[in-house]
């Protein structure tokens, strides 16, 4: 148990697409900045100092690995963290992501990401403050321990609490029980939650998510032949007022990874811009003589995007649309839409919690603040459900809630009277050993 309930909790948020970090209590994050990082091969560099591997910045947490995660190949590269430190171009810098699929595949960049969540963002001592901590519904009892073990043992916090994503969102909205489809970047996860516990047989996971839909804008917009020019690539002059003459930069350094990730941010503002899901399953003929809406891109010229409007969002209920974009990958193997998902998540659960699924679908995530998407959803699930199912999916009115509901659940939880015992505290960690957070975190 952990008693100092005099400071307030911190709650983080580490998603595929964005980090969210924030005091406990707030309505929403303080900082929210991109999860992949800038980084720099370092290994010419470092040969020439050696001798102040040790002792030299280079063994600062920001740049290098902490003593805690020192794997000798890792720290021979610097890690810019950050929307400000990833808009700035730097020759050699490789975009990486530490997520794949969900799941964590590289520690060390989580570790920066933490770090400058707590120490650049928040400017606090991740000493003394209790961290909660946002978890995939779908976590494996490994990066669990590891968690809980980069928290004790590297930031050394007094108490620390995991908690599943689709419970979060589902107290978000002040329930206990309720079927979350969580549509983010990397994945769209359906879960049901019941008494605040997820249902683990009853989860559904995707690989549609935004970035997905992002890549289906760009390259169906590069194969109308309409080029996105990263922000780097080219500089705006004002000839007279109002009008500019827009002049190529040439930078042969840059990596292909960094190129794509600034074509990417412009390619999703694209997509929250104009696109809306369709109201009935998408036809290339109902929607060919579709009115075009306009969009000027940071070059100053200005694109028409028709029918790929409606087709890009549909690809989330009909995922076999992918194949009709040129150049993007189609599925290895065959994936469901959302109607679908869902109702296969439902039926995993027991018959006698269903009719209380059915009506209280919970959206959430980034891409779930689609326009007409809850409508669509809704319309698509009373045409497949039994009829004795009285379908109803929520969705706040407010984007911001819906985009961050995983964090508001987390605020709310953390700052509860009667959670503070719940707590996995430092001192149970030092008692009992890492694995006791799967009793403590359930």
């Amino acid at each position: 148990m952990y008693g100092g309930d005099e400071v307030s909790a911190i709650v983080l948020d580490l998603g595929s697409h964005t980090c969210k970090a924030g005091y406990a209590g707030e309505d929403a994050p303080k900082a929210v900045f991109p999860s992949v990082v800038g980084s720099i091969d370092q290994t010419g560099v470092l040969d020439a100092v050696k001798t102040e591997r040790d002792s030299g910045p280079l063994s600062d947490s920001r740049n290098g690995v902490g003593p805690f995660d020192s794997d000798k190949p890792k720290a021979k590269r610097k890690l810019y963290v950050g929307s400000q430190a990833l808009g700035y171009r730097r020759d050699h810098m490789e975009v990486l992501s530490p997520m794949k699929d969900g799941v964590v595949v590289d520690w060390d960049i989580v570790d920066n990401i933490w770090d400058h969540a707590f120490r650049e963002r928040l400017l606090i001592d991740p000493t003394e403050h209790p961290m909660l901590l946002a978890e995939p519904s779908s976590n494996t009892p490994q990066q669990r321990e590891r968690t809980a073990e980069l928290m004790f043992e590297k930031y050394k916090v007094p108490a620390l609490f995991l908690a599943k994503n689709a419970v979060l969102t589902s107290f978000a909205s002040g329930r206990a029980t309720s079927l979350v489809v969580d549509s983010g970047g990397g994945s769209t996860t359906v879960a049901a939650v019941h008494d605040g516990y997820v249902l683990q047989k009853a989860v559904a996971t995707s690989p549609v998510g935004g970035e997905l839909l992002t890549e289906c804008m760009m390259k169906s917009l590069e194969s109308k032949g309409i080029t996105i020019k990263p922000r780097y690539a080219f500089k705006r002059r004002e000839m007279r007022p109002g009008e500019f003459q827009t002049v190529d930069l040439d930078f042969p350094n840059t990596t292909e990874s960094y190129k794509l990730y600034c074509q990417r941010v412009i390619a999703s503002d694209i997509k929250e811009c104009v696109c809306r899901a369709p109201d009935t399953a998408f036809d290339e003929s109902a929607y060919a003589n579709i009115p075009m809406t306009p969009y000027e891109l940071p070059d100053g010229q200005t694109i028409e995007i028709g029918a790929d409007r409606f087709k890009i969002p549909d690809i989330l209920f009909n995922p076999s649309l992918v194949q009709t974009i040129p150049g993007v990958e189609s599925f290895t193997e065959s994936v469901r839409g959302l109607p679908q998902m869902v109702i296969e998540s439902i039926n995993k659960c027991d018959v006698d919690i269903r009719r209380e699924l059915f009506s209280s679908i919970l959206l959430a995530g980034g891409t779930a603040s689609m326009q007409q998407l809850k409508e669509r959803l809704e319309k698509d699930l009373i045409e497949e459900s039994p009829q004795a199912a009285r379908v109803k999916v929520l969705a706040s009115g407010n984007a911001i809630e819906r985009r961050f509901s995983v964090w508001i659940g987390g605020s709310i939880l953390a700052s509860l009277g009667s959670f503070q015992q719940m707590w996995f505290s430092k001192a149970e960690y030092e008692e009992h050993g890492v694995s006791y957070i799967q009793r403590k975190c359930p």
